[in-house]
């Protein structure tokens, strides 16, 4: 018997531990409620709070509540933790029916960090469902949103926009700024006996429809007696506000906008801003995408997209508990970051001297200081009003834009061209170096054409003017000659005119802060047929580079053989070399004082340049573009000229289709212009 009694005393011991091992514990439970915090799943965290707290916050006030506040507080990296019980405390609390825990939460928000302490109380309650089985619930209250709000009140958010940085130029004059604009509104009791005919005048001067002039009228928030914005009007607007302002119902207020001084002149340099759009923000890593509102500008195209992230500054933002009397608690605070300026190398004078001399010609030029590698100007021809794009373009004068033969929206200045003969003092510089070229050593040339044989077929290389007795490279360079640069590239070889063009740049990319096209001696960057070489020698074939990397490979001949690195930073280190020595002190001598004997010279090419009353030097270039010998082509003039004694400005300038315009002498022209007015 005594045997017996002991067996069932100890299947009964077991089945009571079993049971007590499959209740559940409070800090079981509560594990689970914290999980789902962490996770943002307020539906499931609603299902485990008491019934009284469901009878006292229905779903709206919890989990739309908590979803609504995190949302709009951009809550992330939410961390919920709290310090566990011990075995003591939690058999205390299993026969009590109640358990206290102490709890952490953090968080990240849109104004900082986010850290409160806060006790969850989790009470014994039979679980809701079918079959009535016991579990431990949460107590719930506002104040595990906020403490602050425990006993009632409600969150704040007040956000300060930043203003955006400026870009200027050297002189701290304007590119891109903030200042007054007007804004164009409509206050609906005041439109007159006709608002259907008045609505459609608004609409036509200010590049609406009528129909979203009606849904900014429609507005819930309308009055008959309230302004209602339209649209925000540059300072270049004033007609346009003129003629609205005779408009019945029409009113304006002065606003903070987006200003481009300069227009046309620098919109490919400066790009413009425009209201963030969905396209933009998929563009963005997923970081930098949440930095944005959907009425939030961006930078689009030039300085204002390549500087965004320093630019647009950072938003200021303050989190409060409101109490149900009116009194305000701080839980989070940030303050505002005004985006930072961008002073860059830019001189406005002459971008805008520079833009003006087109005249509305297709073309580019880069000016740099030859001496220090500062960008001075890069301007593209023709080109659009900024402010078109920041404050609305219609659908009419977009398609006039893209369907300009003219292509106006193309910024030339980063993109690529044949530089003709403008490309020669280089060539000469690379002959120079490597021995191929050997100064005053004459060439015998017979005639303005030349082939090198059968292999050529009927393609001849044609030069403009014959000459009296050998040609040397002085000679060349003065009067152009095609057929001495062809010659001497042949002469070269393939392998060591491209290990030339490259030792300049070519292939590679510019060490620059505005993205350019690389400069490359052929679609294919290798050159396998004899004339292709020929013509590569002076600048045809498929050679291109843009009018910044142009310029640039002059001032090797201005400083000593060294190549200077481009800036369009002021803060920049200036000075920079890209490439030492390409080319000794004698030989850059040489290729300068040959340069000015272009000018200067009776039979130099570049004569035109005489009309400054101070001396210029330089090299004119003609890029003819066409696919066969026999095709009549369009023609590209090139000029690079500078100040031969101050030596503080080159400009590289290229204008399209000047065959019946002189040629490159017309550009030549335009740059003894520029010079003599910014000088």
């Amino acid at each position: 018997m005594k045997k017996i009694a002991l067996i069932f005393s100890l299947l009964s011991l077991f089945l009571i531990t079993a049971c007590s091992n499959d209740e559940p514990t409070p800090q079981d439970r509560f594990d689970q409620y914290i999980s789902h915090w962490n996770n943002q799943e307020f539906s499931e965290m609603y299902n485990m709070i008491t019934d009284e707290s469901v009878k006292t916050y229905p779903t709206e006030k919890f989990v739309d509540r908590y979803q609504n506040i995190y949302e709009d507080l951009n809550i992330s990296n939410l961390q919920v933790t709290y310090e566990e019980l011990s075995e003591d405390q939690i058999q205390t609390a299993m026969d009590n029916g109640t358990a206290q825990f102490p709890f952490t939460v953090e968080m990240e928000s849109i104004a900082g960090p986010i850290t409160f302490d806060y006790e969850a109380t989790l009470i014994k309650e039979t679980e809701k469902g079918d079959e009535e089985e016991e579990n431990w619930f949460v107590k719930w209250d506002p104040g595990y949103i906020f403490p602050a709000i425990q006993d009632g009140g409600e969150i704040g958010l007040e956000t300060t926009e930043p203003n955006r940085g400026e870009i200027l130029d050297r002189n701290r004059m304007p590119l891109a700024i903030n200042d007054t604009v007007h804004e164009v509104g409509i206050v609906p009791g005041d439109l007159g006996d006709n608002p259907e005919q008045t609505k459609e005048e608004i609409a036509d001067l200010v590049n609406m429809s009528v129909d979203t002039i009606d849904s900014s009228l429609n507005q819930d928030w309308v009055e008959q007696d309230m302004f209602v914005p339209l649209k925000k009007l540059p300072p270049s607007a004033e007609d346009t506000v003129a003629q609205l302002s005779e408009l019945s119902g029409v009113s304006f207020r002065d606003v903070s906008g987006r200003v481009y001084p300069l227009g046309e002149a620098a919109a490919h340099l400066t790009g413009y801003v425009s209201q963030a759009t969905a396209d933009d923000l998929e563009e963005l890593d997923a970081e930098d995408a949440d930095q944005y509102d959907a009425d939030d500008t961006i930078g689009q195209r030039g300085l204002e997209a390549l500087y965004e992230e320093q630019l647009k500054g950072e938003e200021g933002a303050v989190i409060t508990a409101v109490s149900e009397n009116g009194e305000e608690t701080v839980i989070a605070e940030k303050e505002v970051e005004n985006g930072e300026n961008i002073i860059t190398t830019i001189d406005a004078d002459i971008q805008e001297a520079i833009f003006e001399s087109y005249d509305g010609d297709s073309g580019t030029a880069a000016a740099i200081h030859p001496k220090t590698g500062e960008t001075l100007a890069l301007v593209s021809s023709p080109s659009f009003a900024p402010d078109d794009f920041l404050y609305g373009i219609s659908q009419s004068k977009y398609d006039e834009l893209q369907n300009d033969p003219q292509q106006p929206t193309l910024n030339r200045f980063s993109a690529t061209f044949s530089p003709g003969s403008a490309i020669k003092p280089v060539t000469a510089a690379i002959g120079l170096h490597n021995g191929s070229i050997v100064p005053g050593e004459g060439m015998e040339i017979n005639g303005l054409t030349w082939s090198n044989g059968e292999g050529w077929g009927d393609y001849e290389v044609r030069r403009v003017s014959e000459s009296n007795g050998p040609v040397d490279v002085t000679d060349a360079l003065i009067r152009s000659d095609n057929i001495y640069f062809a010659r001497k590239g042949v002469e070269m070889g393939s392998e060591t005119f491209i290990d030339g063009m490259q030792q300049f740049g070519f292939g590679e990319e510019l060490p620059f802060e505005y993205p350019m096209t690389a400069s490359s001696v052929s679609s294919s960057g290798s050159i396998d047929d004899e004339v292709q070489l020929a013509n590569s020698s002076y600048g045809q074939g498929e050679m291109e580079t843009s009018a910044l990397h142009m310029a640039l490979m002059y001032t090797p001949f201005l400083n000593e053989g060294d190549m200077l690195q481009p800036t369009i930073l002021a803060d920049a280190e200036q000075e920079q070399v890209w490439k030492e020595q390409l080319i000794t002190n004698d030989e850059a001598t040489l290729i300068q004082e040959t340069l000015r004997d272009v000018v200067e010279a009776p039979n130099g090419t570049a004569g035109k340049a005489q009309d400054a009353d101070f001396p210029i030097s330089g090299k004119t270039g003609t890029a003819e573009l066409k696919q066969t010998a026999d095709e009549d082509g369009e023609e590209n003039g090139w000029f690079v000229g500078y100040p031969t004694e101050d030596q503080d400005v080159l400009i590289a300038m290229m204008v399209e289709d000047t065959k019946d315009r002189g040629g490159s002498a017309y550009t030549v022209e335009k740059v003894t212009d520029i010079l003599k007015t910014i000088k």
